[in-house]
């Protein structure tokens, strides 16, 4: 899929594809209950939350949705994993299937709780 070039997350969702609509939406509000203080943007042509520094993404693709919280943050959870596929930093979640929602609020609080008191960096097992 293109980048889509969006300068809100919902311009990004609005011109994603519309089978990722809802689940974009689901992913959103999950983070937004779990990092309720973040701040939302765009960087890299993906929805962001913030807050001292890059929490987590997400992206929209043609058949799945990208959640993006770190390699060290996806590390504690692998054995959870094991069925989705994965990549270095990120968690592929297709669209003919429920979200886990569950494991995302548990990834996403790791993650939040990881950067608040141990000041953890963005990507790449920082």
């Amino acid at each position: 899929m293109t980048r889509i070039k969006a300068k809100t997350v919902d311009e990004y969702i609005a011109a994603a594809p519309q089978q990722a609509h809802q689940r974009l939406l689901e992913l959103r509000a999950i983070l937004k209950e779990v990092a309720p203080d973040a701040t939302e943007a765009v960087k890299w042509g993906s929805p962001v939350f913030l807050s001292k520094r890059i929490l987590f993404a997400y992206s929209a693709f043609k058949s799945h949705l990208n959640f993006m919280p770190t390699r060290s943050t996806l590390d504690e959870f692998r054995a959870e994993l094991a069925n989705y596929s994965t990549g270095k930093d990120t968690i592929q979640f297709p669209y003919d299937k429920a979200l886990p929602e569950e494991l995302i609020r548990k990834i996403a609080a790791h993650r939040v709780k990881d950067v608040l008191e141990n000041n953890a960096l963005w990507m790449h097992g920082s």
